[in-house]
């Protein structure tokens, strides 16, 4: 079953748009929302809460189709299309990522400023694969080159341990580069 992870300056904004089902998780003996997913499809639902009576899951397992609409507060100082296809396209300032105080700022990779200082990302692959490294199934790939890395990081683990795919890790390493930019820009 395909992941669908879209991302909102404002999810609740989109949400308003289209008619749909919260998804939930099961947790001990008690099913609380989802953080992100809703379907668009028919699903058993508690016609009180609009949630699912089926575990995210489980949901799939039968076939349904979960969408995950993301709040990402960066795009919040996106002006237009335009505007964020410059700060996508344009390279960044790489070296920012040695330096702690940036790096803090940053979705997804603040915290690990120890790991980007001894990785040293400068492209978008690279800082896909250091976002793969954070996950509990890739660590000990840290310290490895970036060609022996690229071999296995995007390989499931048989273990079930959580692991990025590669097309998240992309997406949000571009994410990364785009607050980035933004952050460069405002400082100009």
């Amino acid at each position: 079953m395909p992941d669908i992870d879209i991302d909102f300056a404002n999810r609740d904004q989109a949400l308003e748009l289209f008619e749909y089902t919260t998804a939930v998780r099961k947790d001990g003996d008690e099913f609380k929302k989802h953080n992100t997913g809703v379907y668009f499809t028919s699903i058993p639902r508690d016609a009180r809460t609009n949630t699912s009576t089926i575990d995210y899951k489980e949901a799939e397992d039968r076939g349904y189709f979960k969408v995950d609409f993301l709040n990402v507060g960066i795009y919040e100082g996106v002006k237009n299309e335009e505007h964020l296809d410059k700060l996508m396209n344009q390279e960044p300032l790489w070296e920012l990522l040695q330096d702690d105080s940036f790096t803090d700022l940053l979705f997804h990779v603040n915290g690990h400023g120890n790991l980007l200082k001894q990785m040293k990302p400068c492209s978008i692959e690279e800082l896909a694969m250091c976002l793969a490294l954070i996950r509990p199934a890739k660590r000990h790939l840290t310290g490895k080159t970036w060609t022996e890395i690229g071999e296995t990081i995007w390989t499931k683990p048989e273990n079930g341990e959580y692991y990025f795919k590669k097309a998240h890790a992309v997406a949000y390493a571009q994410a990364v580069v785009v607050q980035m930019n933004l952050i460069c820009e405002s400082l100009v």
